[in-house]
């Protein structure tokens, strides 16, 4: 009992932060779309200029991209099967806590004044800023849309982590590609 004791509060700190770091995942595709066909692929660049974010970031975004789809099989070419293209949102989430337990304030006591441990009437304010990425295969001959992907998550804050954070988005989305080979 004393081991489960000392194991909860690490256990309930590692829920938190792995279940922060997970991207959520929706795809949509053309049912009528033979992804068995498409071998080949480039990147739209009319497309991803318009995604609005820094010049650093599509970087770390379109190299992750190619990585997992040269790990699919895909070959880079000058005349595509696939155009990729990607477009990205993000809002800020703020979080208000209430009465918590812990740090109370300065005053007055039975043993004169000091710092108090009670109710904090002081709420916290945390703020987290919630991205969305989408990637979008388009077949290049009919330039229709045939299969999107969209990862939603946390972004880093920290610069080391955001390259790896990056790569968490884009491999977690193109897992769901092509429809029914969920890994």
């Amino acid at each position: 009992m004393k081991n489960l004791l000392k194991t909860l509060p690490l256990l309930t700190v590692l829920l938190m932060v792995t279940s922060c770091s997970s991207v959520r995942v929706a795809t949509d595709y053309d049912k009528n779309a033979t992804f068995r066909e498409y071998k080949t692929f480039a990147f739209f660049k009319n497309g991803i200029d318009k995604a609005e974010i820094s010049d650093l970031d599509k970087r770390r975004i379109l190299r992750a991209i190619e990585a997992e789809l040269l790990a699919k099989g895909f070959t880079k070419s000058e005349k595509p099967d696939l155009l990729v293209s990607l477009f990205t949102k993000s809002n800020q989430r703020v979080d208000v806590y209430n009465n918590s337990w812990g740090n109370g304030a300065w005053g007055w006591g039975g043993f004169g004044p000091g710092w108090r441990w009670g109710w904090n009437q002081q709420p916290s304010v945390s703020t987290r800023t919630e991205g969305v990425l989408y990637i979008d295969l388009i077949d290049s001959k009919k330039k229709e849309l045939i299969w999107q992907g969209m990862g939603t998550g946390y972004l880093a804050r920290n610069m080391e982590k955001k390259e790896e954070r990056i790569k968490e988005f884009v491999s977690t989305i193109m897992q769901k590609y092509p429809p029914g080979s969920q890994q």
